[in-house]
């Protein structure tokens, strides 16, 4: 037990390590008078409390872990990506994120399914909550690709990299990051393998929103 809260405390801590880099950042564009990283560094700083606004508006909990994640995708792919150009610096970081990103939406679209389905709330197969969170994450993938397009047609910008092929590989990486973890969740729910991360953050998240199911 002691252990795992001096983990909670590190993760905790290097969440709002991240946020304090980011705000640094937008202070410098700001003293360099560079109004449109300014403007979007502190966009994304706001971004990166989306845990604490899902936990306040819609009482919705996400483990420490889950919270470091989404934190840590938020400031390798829109500050250190977008704003630190780490896009152009390593050909390899496209392709690395957007592994990420389907893994991390996958395990999104993976949650409430899961509690419906392990409270016995949701009459279903484990094959049908893999296929929602692969599913899930597919289409948030498509929908980011779509708004990469809006903003280069739009603001002029280089989102897309003026490559289909870009687009493409950046979809294949969603595919095979959301294969991954679908897979996982799959053989965890038929309980053929034991996967302790995934398990663990299950058994948080599910203890911290049960609320969630109980008008079903």
């Amino acid at each position: 037990m002691h252990h795992e809260k001096k983990i909670q405390k590190i993760l905790f801590g290097l969440s709002y390590l991240f946020r304090i880099i980011i705000l640094l950042g937008a202070i410098s564009a700001a003293w360099q008078e560079e109004l449109l990283i300014t403007v979007a560094s502190i966009a994304i700083l706001i971004l990166t409390f989306l845990p604490s606004i899902l936990e306040k508006n819609y009482k919705i909990s996400l483990p420490t872990e889950f919270e470091f994640l989404l934190v840590l995708f938020i400031m390798l792919s829109l500050f250190l990506g977008e704003i630190q150009n780490f896009y152009e610096v390593f050909w390899w970081w496209d392709l690395f994120l957007h592994s990420f990103s389907g893994i991390l939406l996958s395990f999104v679209g993976l949650l409430i399914p899961y509690i419906l389905y392990t409270e016995n709330k949701l009459n279903t197969t484990p094959k049908f909550v893999a296929l929602f969170a692969f599913a899930f994450a597919l289409s948030l993938g498509g929908i980011w690709e779509i708004f990469e397009f809006s903003m280069d047609q739009t603001f002029g910008l280089d989102m897309q990299r003026h490559s289909l092929t870009d687009t493409m590989w950046d979809l294949i990486a969603d595919t095979v990051g959301a294969l991954v973890l679908s897979l996982m969740t799959y053989f965890y729910l038929k309980r053929k393998s034991k996967i302790p991360l995934i398990e663990k953050l299950m058994k948080k998240f599910v203890k911290r929103n049960l609320h969630l199911t109980k008008d079903i």
